[in-house]
């Protein structure tokens, strides 16, 4: 871990420092801190970053906000950086918000070392593949695998059983 580059975007100073000295303990060197959404994005543009920890609230440009400039904007140098959102707001609908603006994975405030390492690993080690759609780009948001969903969102590679033969003609 020694050799990725992480960024912590933490408004509260107290916060960002307990972060990151739970991110050094952990063994990564590069770390950077900043608090402002804005300074986070001239980081990004000009440095290599690896791995980031996004607060959800923060002042001017939200969590939500800033995770969707890095994965939709033009100029984004890595939309596929895994984000972990670090946040106390963990109701499910910031749960989804973070999910559906293309957060990789979430961990809730008040935080430990146990679970900010578990997420560590899972984007660093399991990275989930990535989703174009048209108003979705960031990893796949299905956690589990269903094989008793025949609806139509199904994932393709589980269409094995379709009904219609024509169907199979057309590349389903």
């Amino acid at each position: 871990m020694k050799k990725l580059s992480v960024l912590i975007v933490e408004d509260n100073i107290h916060m960002l420092r307990i972060l990151a000295t739970m991110i050094r303990g952990f063994g990564f060197e590069e770390v950077h801190m900043v608090q402002d959404p804005a300074e986070a994005l001239e980081v990004i543009k000009n440095t290599p970053i690896d791995l980031m920890f996004v607060d959800y609230r923060m002042p001017v440009l939200d969590g939500i906000e800033f995770t969707q400039l890095v994965r939709n904007s033009g100029d984004s140098p890595n939309p596929y950086v895994p984000i972990i959102m670090v946040t106390a707001h963990s109701e499910p609908s910031k749960v989804r918000a973070a999910r559906d603006a293309g957060v990789s994975e979430f961990c809730c405030k008040p935080i430990n070392a146990h679970t900010l390492y578990t997420r560590i690993v899972s984007v660093v080690n399991k990275p989930r593949d990535f989703i174009r759609a048209p108003n979705y780009f960031g990893p796949d948001r299905r956690r589990r695998d269903d094989p008793h969903y025949r609806g139509p969102e199904r994932r393709r590679d589980r269409m094995e059983d379709i009904e219609d033969p024509k169907s199979a003609d057309i590349g389903f």
